[in-house]
């Protein structure tokens, strides 16, 4: 008799360790093989993606960002993979490479950058940039990228960022100041002044380009609406703040880059 307890109770000892073998394996080794695939993968990919930015290929190299921002979305690097993504926009624009919002000019007789930079509602800087022109000089019959899309602008005073859009898609993210006591404007605007090394002229006094006192910094983009715009600054310490008098402030070389791809016209979105 006891021996009979004996081997039921082995029995549903051995019942209860398989079922505990079979659960652990479905939960554990699986997942974790799903776990390790990913990662092999998303780590291939990046090495794709280098590879092909060090052979020059930037347009493959940005979808290759883009296939593994959207394939493994829940990953810790995804803000990396979306920042390489705006570095490569970026250098994209500033290179000869044509791209879907590009087209290769012929230049014509009596064509200057000007008139062919108005034509295509671009920016002579942008044109002479992408195409490696060290002056304004062009020869009839040279062939030339000349981008061809539209840009916007969409400043979020909340997270004190502006966005660079083309065609809708985000071309870059830039952290600026905005106005203290919610003073930068809301609405849409468009820039009509653009100003290399502006002076500034405040009240009883007149700042000159390269001061150290000229809050302007480098750049100004004025919007239709008086005294207020976009410009460079002499205090980097205080972008991601509300500290302007209404102005959206940018660090110098960013400010920079973007007036080299912006014209004149150019629509700016400004929400709370």
């Amino acid at each position: 008799m006891k021996r009979i307890w004996w081997l039921i109770i082995a029995a549903v000892l051995i019942t209860i360790s398989v079922l505990i073998f079979l659960q652990l394996k479905k939960n554990s080794p699986a997942g974790a093989a799903v776990s390790i695939t990913g990662r092999l993968s998303a780590s291939k990919l990046q090495a794709e993606a280098k590879e092909l930015e060090n052979k020059g290929d930037l347009s493959g190299s940005k979808a290759v960002y883009q296939k593994l921002a959207a394939d493994f979305s829940g990953s810790n690097e995804v803000a990396n993979w979306q920042k390489k993504i705006e570095d490569l926009n970026i250098k994209l624009l500033f290179s000869p490479t044509i791209t879907p919002k590009s087209t290769l000019y012929q230049i014509k007789p009596g064509d200057t950058l000007g008139k062919i930079a108005r034509a295509f509602n671009t920016t002579v800087e942008l044109i002479k940039k992408s195409n490696n022109l060290s002056d304004d000089k062009i020869i009839p019959g040279k062939k030339i990228k000349v981008w061809t899309a539209p840009f916007s602008i969409l400043v979020d005073k909340s997270q004190n960022i502006l966005i660079l859009k083309n065609d809708e898609e985000v071309v870059k993210t830039y952290i600026v100041a905005t106005g203290a006591n919610n003073s930068t404007p809301v609405g849409t605007f468009k820039i009509i002044e653009k100003l290399p090394n502006p002076t500034w002229f405040k009240a009883g006094a007149v700042v000159a380009p390269n001061s150290p006192d000229n809050v302007l910094g480098t750049r100004w983009m004025g919007f239709d609406i008086a005294g207020y715009g976009i410009h460079g600054t002499i205090e980097p310490q205080s972008l991601g703040k509300q500290v302007t008098q209404g102005c959206v402030r940018m660090a110098n070389p960013e400010v920079e880059e973007l007036y080299t791809i912006v014209p004149k016209g150019t629509e700016v979105t400004i929400v709370d």
